[in-house]
């Protein structure tokens, strides 16, 4: 079971607050083969609120596999434009 440490960003932490979904370096235990829209799905987010899914400090596609001791974070749509050439996610194709 690969457990991971959990953060989530800006207006995700609202709707997971109102969820009563801890969101803030949080250690979490997860299924084996568990992807990162899993995860998504698990905290009870929809898709359309997440933009970027970052594992281990790089942005990562959603169907990435998570693994043991990795930091996985979730930054929401409408990041504002400065913010998203600084985290690298300006563009980018997943």
């Amino acid at each position: 079971m690969p457990v991971i440490t959990f953060n989530a960003f800006s207006f995700l932490q609202k709707k997971l607050k109102k969820k009563q979904i801890e969101y803030s370096n949080v250690t979490m235990k997860l299924k084996q083969g568990t992807r990162a829209k899993d995860l998504i799905r698990q905290v009870q987010l929809d898709f359309e609120d997440v933009e970027v899914v970052f594992i281990n400090g790089k942005v990562a596609p959603f169907d990435t596999i998570i693994k043991d001791n990795d930091r996985v974070a979730l930054v929401p749509q409408g990041t504002p434009g400065p913010y998203r050439v600084l985290l690298g996610f300006k563009n980018k194709k997943l």
